[in-house]
């Protein structure tokens, strides 16, 4: 079966279905939003945070234009639900990001729970937050064939050295 050129075209439908609706979605955003700005750091399903992270992001960056800034101020108040985060935002959060242009969140991926639940979790964080840092699991990247194909080259180039520093101290007169 050969397909159309419709049927591979996404007609700018690229955002996730989240909630049961578009109030729901919005709902559901501005509730996570609201819970990153009180608490800095939280978790929630991968899809979610990943959506919410470009509007926590430019949250801030309406913060910083200043608490006097009509738009600032519109923003502030449609996106956090809670109304005594945004004195938080304009006088703890965005004087924390004022040196920088953009980037303020990290995220990271967790582990599954327990095999019953499927569903990629994640963290998201403000930068520079007062909470201990979270363990970034290491990746086991010795075993990759890139890296063994170094290690054996690295042992080659010593070898090599090793004999041809004997080669030169056999050969020279004491």
């Amino acid at each position: 079966m050969r397909l159309s050129a419709p049927a591979w075209i996404s007609h700018g439908k690229v955002q996730r279905h989240l909630g049961y609706g578009p109030r729901s979605r919005l709902d559901l955003l501005r509730n996570l939003v609201t819970g990153l700005v009180r608490f800095e750091r939280i978790q929630a399903p991968r899809g979610r945070v990943d959506e919410m992270r470009f509007y926590a992001e430019h949250l801030i960056d309406y913060g910083k234009r200043g608490d006097q800034d009509p738009k600032a101020m519109r923003m502030a108040d449609f996106w956090l639900t809670e109304k005594d985060l945004i004195h938080k935002l304009f006088k703890v959060l965005v004087p924390r990001f004022q040196r920088y242009s953009g980037n303020y969140t990290r995220m990271f991926q967790i582990p599954n729970s327990d095999d019953l639940n499927r569903v990629k979790m994640a963290v998201i964080e403000y930068k520079d937050n007062p909470l201990p840092p979270l363990p970034v699991p290491g990746r086991d990247s010795e075993k990759t064939l890139v890296n063994q194909l170094l290690k054996g080259y690295r042992m080659e180039v010593r070898r090599d050295r090793k004999a041809k520093g004997a080669e030169q101290q056999a050969g020279t007169p004491v």
